[in-house]
């Protein structure tokens, strides 16, 4: 009798089972979006670019779009319609992204993890996991990415790391600990500088640039620069440009200029940039700077001749755009047009809006994006 009481219970087991199965859906995937934004130029030395949306944090809706210049379409969203298989999506906080032979790369911060995505065609390869990984750069075959380590915001985080990636195998190959909460890297003469924020620890930010020596990969000394730093960009002539965040008090956002050879601070600019990219001999940066005393950011624009280490008394916009720009949040420069690309983060919740200006700084089109658009990949031919 028991036998029989024991069969039956399973049965109907099976039995709810199934049910429920056929009454659960399958995760939708979200449908890309076409944009028709310009005439399609195929000739153009640009072909596109992907642009990550970070999205907010804890809501996993990083994004991937694509502005093609062959088509003249904008692409919103490709990402899950490309790779349907991720039911998640491309994950929570997309930090950086870059393209290194035929591969992209995309550092997702709080899914700890970097994806690598056919450059080509947008589909995904295979993710590495790096916990809490910020920023990628590439040298000989070897991507390298920054990582916090540790949890979010826990003020009692380990050192960061950098971690070397062989970018044929995918494998991480090995690492080597920095500062606290490493930021942005740039690679010069065979040295990697690397952004130490401390920013887990707003009492006590790290203010040092790990330089690593690549060929031992070693770090061989650590440069004093400033409180809280960010940003790293080198330019053609051996000088890297270092942002300082400041304490969103009385310490504001400032530019400093290293200089490789010496490894020494040569320069300082005292103007807010979250943000920069060099082009040939033109840095150009804006500053959203936060301060906790006017609970407001505080915008600009500007332009920095790297050759003669000068602020030049213009901007990349000039027809009023920028009173439209609520956050800026992402820069990109054409190498072949000098056309400036700029995204608004807006409210940080809702879709923002990607820019571009022609070289004298007026606006040729816009176009809307995922949520937080941030970091380009431009793919030339």
């Amino acid at each position: 009798m028991k036998t029989n009481i024991r069969g039956y219970a399973c049965f109907l087991l099976i039995l709810l089972t199934s049910f429920l199965g056929a009454c659960r859906k399958d995760p939708q995937v979200i449908p890309e979006e076409q944009v028709g934004v310009l005439p399609a130029d195929p000739s153009r030395q640009l072909q596109g670019f992907y642009l990550v949306n970070e999205g907010n944090m804890g809501m996993n809706k990083a994004s991937l779009d694509f502005m093609d210049f062959s088509t003249g379409i904008y692409r919103r969203n490709i990402y899950n319609q490309l790779n349907p298989a991720q039911i998640n999506g491309l994950g929570d906080v997309a930090n950086d992204a870059g393209i290194y032979g035929s591969k992209l790369y995309i550092v997702v911060n709080i899914s700890n993890k970097v994806e690598v995505l056919d450059a080509k065609s947008g589909r995904r390869i295979q993710q590495i996991n790096v916990t809490n990984p910020r920023y990628i750069t590439f040298k000989d075959g070897k991507a390298y990415v920054s990582a916090y380590l540790g949890q979010v915001g826990v003020a009692n985080a380990p050192n960061g790391v950098v971690v070397q990636i062989d970018t044929a195998s995918l494998k991480e190959e090995k690492r080597i600990e920095v500062g606290r909460q490493p930021e942005e890297m740039a690679i010069v003469s065979g040295k990697l500088y690397v952004a130490n924020s401390g920013g887990y620890t707003p009492l006590n930010y790290d203010t040092r640039v790990s330089v690593i020596d690549l060929n031992t990969f070693t770090v061989v000394k650590n440069i004093e620069v400033a409180i809280n730093l960010h940003r790293v960009k080198a330019d053609k002539y051996g000088d890297i440009y270092v942002t300082s965040r400041g304490n969103y008090l009385d310490i504001h956002s400032k530019i400093f200029v290293i200089d490789t050879k010496t490894d020494l601070v040569k320069a300082r600019f005292d103007v807010g940039a979250n943000n920069m990219v060099i082009d040939e001999d033109i840095a150009y940066f804006y500053g959203s700077e936060w301060s906790n005393n006017t609970g407001k950011f505080s915008l600009s624009y500007g332009m920095l001749n790297v050759k003669d280490e000068k602020i030049l008394d213009k901007k990349f916009i000039t027809d009023g755009t920028d009173a439209n720009i609520k956050i800026p949040y992402g820069i990109a420069v054409d190498k072949y047009t000098k056309e400036v690309f700029v995204t608004d983060a807006r409210d940080y919740v809702s879709p923002g809006v990607l820019y571009c200006f022609d070289p004298a700084g007026r606006k040729k089109w816009s176009v809307v994006t995922g949520d937080i658009p941030a970091h380009f990949a431009m793919v030339y031919k």
